[in-house]
């Protein structure tokens, strides 16, 4: 039993860990994993020749020898991929325990998952989703039949559809809609053109994005999907901020370039190319974007610059803001005398800090 004890004590030893001292050889190693996957992967091939060129020079000059461990190496690598690389997606960590083990039966990363596997994939999902409340951190009714909604991720419609019709169903009466997309970092693309399906007539069909593949040089097209019921005919102001992030900023792009919202806040993060995280061996991972955005209508997407709201307000003022223009607009549109007494009341509360309205405060 003692040898045992002493055998497992050495091997936790000797499990690398984020202090682990890293040799020139083994940084070597890791750039040229990194100069690979990059000019492989990497959605503009042009800079990921010129960046793994760049780091391989770094690398002979000797430009790391003062990262001496694992961590410190993968800090100074993320850095200059960034700076390289003009793109704060990139990035290199030091994660063993993040990568997942290799499948134990030979031959089979050529197999497709069985039936049976997806089923569970799906499974897992859906209920992790829901453990979420599918994204859907909260719904208020406001005074003055204004719906609030905060959004704090998008999943695919399998498996969030019904919570975003649900949710519409609930705000449908409503005279107008607010979105909280401010602690929203993202997810996915179908996710979010099945919630803005629901903010166009029936038979109005929208092209509202597509994303370009490098893997295959293929590009996928995002439209309006029919079946989301049910329709808001309704004004919407979204609430953007600094950490709104990938397809969150998609939702807000989109309704922005098709004017169908107004846009109240912060400029978002500037993220409009997916990508994911590849090992490197190690235990270093590098996160790679592989495709980008492409909107239909201004031909470009909001990478480094970020979506720029309508009206650019701090992200904590950004709720007030939006409704108190909400009631502005109501009473200016009523003809109803009591109606009108009633938004201008709701409305000097508003100023006045006398409502509570829905809080912010930035994700940790």
């Amino acid at each position: 039993m003692a040898g045992l004890l002493s055998c497992s004590a050495a091997l936790a030893q000797a499990a690398p860990t984020p202090l682990t001292p890293i040799s020139t050889a083994e940084q070597q190693t890791v750039i040229e994993a990194l100069g690979q996957q990059l000019k492989s992967q990497y959605v503009f091939p042009d800079v990921a020749a010129k960046t793994a060129a760049a780091l391989s020079a770094k690398a002979a000059h000797d430009d790391y020898r003062d990262t001496k461990t694992m961590a410190t190496f993968a800090k100074a690598l993320s850095a200059d991929l960034r700076s390289i690389g003009n793109d704060m997606h990139l990035a290199v960590k030091f994660a063993p325990d993040s990568i997942p083990p290799p499948r134990q039966d030979k031959g089979s990363d050529d197999k497709p998952p069985t039936v049976q596997e997806i089923a569970q994939m799906v499974a897992q999902m859906r209920s992790a989703s829901a453990r979420e409340s599918y994204g859907i951190s909260g719904i208020q009714l406001l005074p003055g039949n204004v719906s609030y909604i905060d959004l704090r991720s998008f999943g695919h419609p399998e498996i969030v559809g019904a919570a975003y019709d649900a949710a519409m169903s609930l705000m449908a009466g409503t005279k107008a809609l607010v979105i909280d997309l401010r602690r929203n970092n993202g997810g996915e693309p179908d996710g979010v053109a099945y919630l803005l399906s629901h903010f166009f007539a029936e038979g109005d069909a929208r092209h509202l994005n597509d994303i370009y593949s490098r893997a295959d040089n293929s590009t996928h097209q995002f439209w309006t999907i029919p079946s989301a019921m049910p329709r808001f005919a309704g004004p919407i102001y979204v609430l953007t901020s600094h950490h709104t992030g990938s397809a969150a900023e998609e939702c807000a792009y989109d309704l922005q370039t098709q004017k169908r919202a107004t846009l109240v806040g912060e400029t978002t993060i500037g993220g409009a190319n997916p990508g994911g995280w590849i090992p490197l061996g190690l235990g270093f991972m590098a996160f790679i974007p592989m495709a980008r955005a492409i909107n239909p209508i201004t031909k470009t997407n909001w990478e480094h610059v970020g979506v720029k709201p309508d009206t650019a307000v701090p992200a904590d003022l950004a709720m007030k803001v939006a409704y108190t223009a909400i009631l502005n607009d109501l009473a200016e549109k009523s003809t109803d005398a009591a109606e009108q007494a009633e938004l201008k009341n709701i409305l000097a509360l508003v100023q006045s800090d006398k409502l509570e309205l829905p809080g912010y405060s930035p994700p940790h």
